[in-house]
């Protein structure tokens, strides 16, 4: 693939959790076959699985009769995936960066999702339109 090129993928899939898996399996083969070593691999599988999740969870409140598309773009050494859905909105700048030590004491559950994105991930970014939301997450292969 040259520098110049484009890549791209995708996937929809209803909004179960036991779907999940199948997201899982789209994004680390990509991510393998895009040069990516096990660890970031890993990290990106981990990264897409809780956006997705919260999709489900938050965003469509369990009803497994809506969709979530997920998209891989590979442009140069970026890899990006744009996650997006019609799920209830939120505002991401008020989720508060979690205090882990705290978090940690009181064996709390739940509620990393965001703060792992961003630590996972190169780049973050939640673009909420009035009928879909639309999360972009670009790794760049070093």
């Amino acid at each position: 693939m040259t520098q110049s090129s484009i890549y791209r993928s995708s996937i929809s899939i209803p909004s179960q959790t036991e779907r999940l898996n199948d997201v899982r399996e789209f994004v680390s083969g990509l991510a393998r076959l895009h040069g990516f070593g096990e660890d970031d691999v890993n990290k990106i599988t981990i990264a897409v699985d809780e956006a997705c999740t919260n999709i489900i969870k938050h965003g469509y409140g369990y009803s497994p009769d809506h969709s979530i598309e997920v998209e891989i773009i590979r442009t140069g050494n970026d890899f990006e995936i744009v996650i997006s859905d019609k799920g209830k909105q939120f505002d991401p700048k008020a989720i508060q960066t979690p205090d882990m030590k705290d978090y940690l004491q009181h064996y709390r559950r739940g509620g990393l999702g965001v703060y792992l994105m961003k630590r996972i991930m190169d780049k973050v970014e939640f673009d909420l339109h009035r009928d879909r939301n639309v999360l972009r997450m670009i790794k760049t292969l070093q």
